[in-house]
Formats: structure tokens, sequence, C-alpha cells
């Protein structure tokens, strides 16, 4: 089990650890609000012993004990799916997935989920690290090259409506 870092922002409230098999319906419901073309559950399932499947849960800032419980579809804010396979002799990282609930959106989660699966990936000495982004979503691409992600091709009618992917990568 990798251990990941969980409080480098101190009062940020958000607490990122590795998903747990009591996560997955808060999963799966932001992976719904999130995406016109939701992952199935079993998807999820598929994932848990993978070191970059990870969550961000929230913290009462008042108190300092923590009020979020494992699997409370109210704590659990985000998630992010990130794992390693081969490429051409090197190991490559991939964000497969990443959302954030409606409601804490623009608060830095995403950043936060982000940043801790790159961290993961590094421990698994990937040379790079790739994702596919709709072209329309302004907000993710902005977020993915401020990590240092650049667009490197793309993937026509990747998505089910017609719209064309972009794929963004990082070189570690």
């Amino acid at each position: 089990m990798t251990t990941v870092p969980t409080e480098e922002e101190s009062g940020s409230g958000v607490r990122v650890r590795e998903a747990e098999r009591a996560d997955l319906l808060a999963v799966f419901h932001i992976e719904q609000e999130a995406f016109p073309q939701p992952w199935p559950f079993s998807a999820f399932e598929r994932f848990l012993d993978e070191p970059g499947f990870l969550v961000a849960q929230v913290r009462d800032d008042a108190d300092s004990r923590e009020t979020a419980t494992v699997g409370d579809d109210g704590r659990v804010v985000g998630y992010v799916v990130a794992d390693v396979v081969p490429n051409h002799g090197e190991s490559l990282g991939h964000i497969k997935d990443i959302a954030v609930a409606e409601a804490c959106r623009g608060q830095g989660v995403g950043r936060r989920l982000l940043q801790q699966a790159l961290t993961v990936l590094a421990t698994e000495n990937v040379a790079s690290v790739k994702l596919e982004v709709r072209e329309s979503n302004e907000t993710a691409k902005r977020l993915y090259r401020g990590f240092g992600f650049e667009h490197h091709g793309r993937l026509p009618r990747y998505y089910s409506n017609g719209e064309d992917a972009l794929v963004m990568v990082q070189e570690f």
C-alpha cells in the first residue's frame, strides 16, 4: 500500500487518501453528477487496489476531529483514478478519471487530487503521465496546463456526442 501524504495545506479542510470499498457509492454518485457518460460502478471496483485511486474527504475546520467517515456520501467530495501501464518499454502513468462534487468545485479539491495522483505515479517510476480531456472543458485544460501537461494529440469523436478528446502529457 502506498502512503499518501494527507495534509500539505494547513486549514484546507480536505484530506486525500486511498479509496476504500466503502467509498464506492459516493464516488459513483459524483461520477454520475459530473459526466454525461459516467463509468459503471464495476469500473471503480476494478481499480480499488490501485494506489492511484484516491478520494478527497472534507473535515470540519472548527473542530480538530475528523468528521468524515469512510463511505459517507456527504463527506467524500472528489476522486481520481490513475494507474501505470507499459508503453514501449517504459512505464506510463495514466490519469483515467477525476471529478469533484459540484458543490465543492473551484475550491482546490481537483488540484489536490491531481497533485497526489502525480505524487503516487512518481513513486511508480513513470517516465510520463497522460490523460484525455474533452476539447470543450476549458477548466480542466487550464488545471492540467498548470501542472505542466501539454497537448500531444487528438482523439476524434472520442465521446458519444462526437466531441474530440485532447491527449495531454506531462513528462517527468
